[in-house]
């Protein structure tokens, strides 16, 4: 699958999008709080630094054109300081803006978020949410019928600001109804009849919930949500974004594809549903199936909330996240050819490949940070473990304790190994030549000179580290214990 949605990707560059909504100067004011205001209390922010960047339907104009797409953007912005800013920026970003406008009757829309030690501590909103007035919507209206017989799908992206009246979006559609153009809308309000003639809609679970009017608590819930949506704006496909719970795509065809969330760490979740527009919107406007594109979105908006701030998320971030999977794709737990071809693939991506090896008898702590030392050393960890046989043979025949099976998946379950190949040799002498690792890694109960593979390894420019035992800690030590308090 995974080399399949990095060709969508790899496509994205032929791509022309028009983007139409509501454009928003996203400003961030970074800083500590170390002490309380003697005026009230409050936390005192001492400000570090300040930057601005591209928000809502600006957001969505940046994350095409960083996943390589041509994009065309439509909206307006206040003639002020702010609205200067933000066309800069889309210059700086080589965002299409001949279609932005100047109103004159209201201000840029501006949100300024103020963050302390990486968390967001406070939001500033600036804006008129007034509709556009009849000369600015003519104005876009024009545009938008110059441009859209030249692009290849059309984003709305409706922050609720007063670009995206039930008119213009009525014109929108016909217009792409007209020259067969997809259009995509990330929808506001309540009332989804708005967005009629738009073939698909990206809702979160909340905003499902609001414009159904269906509280959604199960995935009989959401189903009967989207049932209802569809009766509504009557489109092709609605996907909903829920959070922690990945998303949801439902296809007018009755196909409904449930795809569990990629995000590993959430820090901030501002502009998550620009990039899952963007992506989904992208991958959709060249021909791929919808389910694909889903896919591609939930893992952006996975890498998306990683980051602080406003993000957008490059294709090579989205590349290496899926080449990290094709890595992963067979588990942690290989045999030697599949192991050869993980090496081979990595150093083919510049990976720094640490091998070590080992009985892993009773797995205890000085185990667990000697391998997190290990992997501190390069990118990929991999570990040889001695079979049941070879650990007899080096240990005695009491030993091992611990199956090879099991003692192999404990050591997989570790999250800073990144694979476990079983070998039934005394010494790892025949994988260490075949895999040629960059550092190979022991004890500190080895010197140098003792470690196996050590001058093959150097020969070639690799290096040997060695690893400072945890005192006290061994198998040997664990079973003495044991014997002596329960004999």
């Amino acid at each position: 699958m995974n080399s399949r949605l990095k060709e969508i990707l790899l496509n994205s560059n032929k791509l022309k999008v028009m983007v139409v909504g509501d454009l928003i100067l996203d400003e961030y004011i970074w800083g500590n709080i170390d002490r309380i205001s003697p005026e009230a209390p409050v936390g005192v922010l001492e400000c570090k630094s300040e930057n601005a960047a591209l928000g809502g339907a600006a957001n969505v104009a940046n994350n095409l054109s960083s996943l390589g797409c041509k994009v065309y953007l439509v909206g307006a912005v206040g003639r002020d300081e702010k609205g200067k800013r933000l066309k800069r920026l889309l210059k700086k970003r080589g965002i299409n803006g001949e279609g932005v406008l100047e109103d004159p009757d209201r201000p840029t829309t501006n949100k300024i978020r103020v963050i302390a030690h990486s968390q967001q501590i406070l939001r500033i909103d600036k804006e008129d949410r007034r509709t556009a007035n009849d000369h600015i919507k003519g104005k876009l209206i024009h545009y938008i019928e110059k441009i859209i017989p030249d692009i290849d799908g059309v984003i709305c992206s409706d922050y609720g600001k007063g670009v995206l009246s039930r008119d213009v979006i009525s014109f929108i559609s016909k217009t792409a109804r007209k020259h067969r153009k997809l259009i995509i809308a990330d929808p506001k309000g309540s009332d989804y009849s708005k967005y009629k003639g738009v073939n698909i809609i990206t809702p979160n679970k909340k905003e499902a919930s609001e414009a159904s009017g269906i509280v959604i608590n199960s995935e009989e819930n959401i189903k009967d949500a989207a049932k209802k949506l569809f009766d509504v704006f009557n489109g092709n496909a609605i996907l909903i974004t829920r959070g922690a719970e990945g998303m949801s795509l439902f296809q007018g065809n009755g196909k409904v594809t449930h795809i569990p969330t990629e995000a590993k760490e959430v820090y901030d979740v501002s502009g998550a549903g620009d990039t899952v527009i963007s992506v989904f919107g992208m991958a959709a406007f060249a021909g791929y199936d919808l389910a694909d594109a889903a896919r591609l979105a939930n893992i952006a908006a996975g890498i998306e909330v990683g980051k602080v701030g406003t993000s957008v998320v490059a294709k090579d971030e989205i590349i290496h996240y899926l080449e990290e999977g094709e890595l992963r794709a067979g588990g942690k737990i290989v045999n030697y050819p599949e192991l050869k071809q993980i090496v081979s693939l990595s150093k083919n991506k510049n990976k720094k490949i640490v091998f070590t090896n080992g009985c892993f008898d009773l797995l205890h702590i000085g185990h667990i940070k000697y391998l997190q030392q290990a992997k501190s050393y390069g990118d990929i960890l991999i570990i040889g473990l001695n079979d049941d046989s070879s650990v007899r043979k080096l240990k005695g025949p009491k030993r091992p304790l611990i199956g090879q099976d099991e003692r192999a998946h404990l050591i997989a379950a570790l999250d800073c190994v990144d694979y476990v190949v079983l070998f039934s040799e005394l010494t790892p002498d025949k994988m260490i030549k075949e895999i040629k690792p960059d550092i190979l890694v022991k004890g500190g109960d080895y010197t140098k000179a003792q470690v196996v593979g050590r001058n093959f390894v150097e020969s070639y420019g690799g290096r040997v580290e060695i690893v400072p035992v945890v005192e006290g800690m061994s198998t040997s030590n664990i079973v003495k214990n044991i014997v002596e308090k329960y004999s």
